[in-house]
């Protein structure tokens, strides 16, 4: 007595490997599409050198969602920074805030936790104020959260024991972090008015 098709096992194993074989090259071919795309000076996420710009988010009618826009020179910090200098400041940023561990509470680009604010856009955060005192708030915040409490929630950050420089690596990692095209997240986010 031989067995339907579908009952056979073997058939069940030839179909599985086959399936196996052809989401492996699909996978490599959505690889090989999707790395220029999310690559440091592509179209969605900007060179290093944008935190030598000013960052706005402007509603997009045609994608229904908030939308990062380079704008104008406005140098963090006062300063100009080629490539290679925003590129290791940005890098010595985000090594600290791994390092630190930031996404044991908050959440980076869709990762980590949610029991402290996303720090995606957090360069744009309405509570720091004008741009004028931003980057000093800022700083003042991260070397001494404690004693710089800004918001609500009851929550508070504990002291990191960040110095003065590596305070402006993360807040330069935020910025060139909120220039980042993330297709509208995090949703419903109010940026800073910037009229300074």
């Amino acid at each position: 007595m031989t067995s339907k098709w579908w009952a056979n096992e073997e058939s069940w194993r030839k179909a599985a490997i086959w399936v196996t074989a052809f989401m492996l090259v699909v996978l490599i071919v959505l690889t090989f599409d999707t790395i220029p795309k999310i690559s440091v000076g592509s179209e969605r996420v900007p060179a290093y050198s944008v935190i030598n710009q000013r960052i706005d988010y402007v509603f997009n009618e045609q994608r229904n969602f908030q939308v990062p826009v380079i704008g104008t020179e406005q140098p963090l910090f006062g300063t100009i920074l080629n490539e290679d200098e925003a590129e290791a400041l940005v890098t010595w940023g985000k090594k600290i805030t791994q390092g630190r561990n930031c996404m044991n509470c908050h959440t980076l680009l869709g990762n980590g936790a949610y029991y402290a604010p996303d720090l995606t856009k957090s360069w744009l955060d309405p509570n720091w104020g004008d741009s004028s005192m931003r980057e000093a708030m800022m700083i003042r915040f991260l070397m001494d959260p404690p004693n710089n409490y800004m918001n609500d929630s009851g929550r508070k950050m504990p002291n990191m024991h960040i110095s003065e420089d590596e305070a402006k690596a993360v807040i330069a990692f935020l910025k060139w972090m909120s220039s980042i095209d993330t297709n509208g997240f995090p949703y419903n986010f109010k940026p800073i008015d910037q009229e300074g």
